[in-house]
């Protein structure tokens, strides 16, 4: 069963009815989706099998802080699409997508579970990390939650934290893995390649004429990780390619904005549009400016030598 997404409370019941069924669900940002929040769908998938429910998760989009405190907001880690990928592949039977505004904000934590939780999705088992809150202001915690639980027949169990030597995993770790250009450690936080979807955009095509080919990505995620040179992996068309991912503002060239261009190792088709994924192994070396096109070259062959070098360790490892 491929996830249902549904977008308000009004959806909710006219998909699943006036007989829909109970639900074991979770609740919150779901920023990555890291190993942390794993866990927590891997046990409302868990709950809800056992009692025949259907299992869900409510989100919302935007990111609340993206409403509330826009200066401070973190730079996110996905898309929504993203996010509502890594649900379907834990399983997760539906997700609740809420439009997360000034009025949304103002709700107040009682009225939010009655709302959301009771008569719209039927909850009866609440599955949440030991730092969750909600309502206005943040005023529910999880005593609160438990409360209420009593009160209107569902109940709550509280997920500890995944840790990775004795810190917990979170989104805030992972940005700082990549923003370092730490792959292999946001790898780790993930368990899965740090990544970046979006669509091919046409480059000036100085790269292919003076350098090497290469697809540039076109992304609408906010975090890249730091400037410089990667061994990754480009899924295009169901396939998955090794490639050199260079992630910089091209200075030799004199360039002002940040690009995302990966040459595919073993690839030699031309493409200027279409869905692709970049999904960042390990930094080769940072990005630098070279007297010109042919020293450039010159480096590049050596990244496409090194990220062979490392897909072939790689290899031998399983091997």
């Amino acid at each position: 069963m491929a996830l249902a997404r549904v977008d308000s409370p009004q959806e909710w019941l006219a998909r699943f009815g006036e007989q829909r069924p109970p639900t074991a669900m979770t609740i919150g940002n779901f920023d990555g989706v890291h190993l942390g929040h794993q866990q927590i769908l891997r046990r409302v998938v868990e709950r809800a099998e056992k009692s025949n429910w259907m299992s869900a998760v409510l989100t919302f989009f935007p990111h609340p802080a993206r409403v509330l405190r826009p200066q401070q907001a973190p730079p996110l880690l996905a898309t929504l699409d993203q996010r509502l990928a890594a649900f379907g592949a834990a399983k997760i039977d539906a997700a609740l997508v809420l439009n997360f505004d000034r009025a949304l904000a103002q709700v107040t934590a009682e009225d939010f579970v009655q709302r959301y939780l009771v008569e719209t999705m039927r909850a009866k088992a609440v599955l949440v990390g030991e730092t969750f809150r909600f309502g206005h202001r943040q005023a529910g915690d999880v005593n609160l939650l438990r409360e209420l639980g009593n009160r209107w027949g569902f109940e709550v169990d509280v997920v500890p934290p995944v840790t990775m030597e004795g810190v917990a995993v979170s989104s805030t770790a992972v940005r700082e893995a990549v923003r370092d250009g730490r792959m292999e450690d946001a790898r780790k936080l993930l368990g899965r390649p740090y990544a970046l979807a979006g669509q091919i955009r046409p480059g000036t095509g100085q790269g292919r004429k003076l350098v090497v080919p290469t697809l540039n990505l076109a992304s609408d995620q906010e975090l890249l990780p730091k400037m410089g040179v990667y061994a990754a992996e480009v899924a295009l068309d169901g396939k998955v390619y090794r490639a050199a991912t260079n992630v910089g503002v091209r200075p030799t060239f004199d360039g002002a904005r940040t690009t995302v261009e990966s040459h595919l190792l073993d690839f030699n088709e031309s493409r200027i549009s279409g869905p692709v994924e970049v999904r960042f192994l390990t930094r080769l070396r940072d990005e630098k400016k070279f007297s010109g096109p042919q020293a450039l070259r010159e480096q590049v062959l050596k990244d496409i030598e090194r990220a062979r070098e490392y897909f072939h360790a790689i290899q031998a490892g399983k091997s």
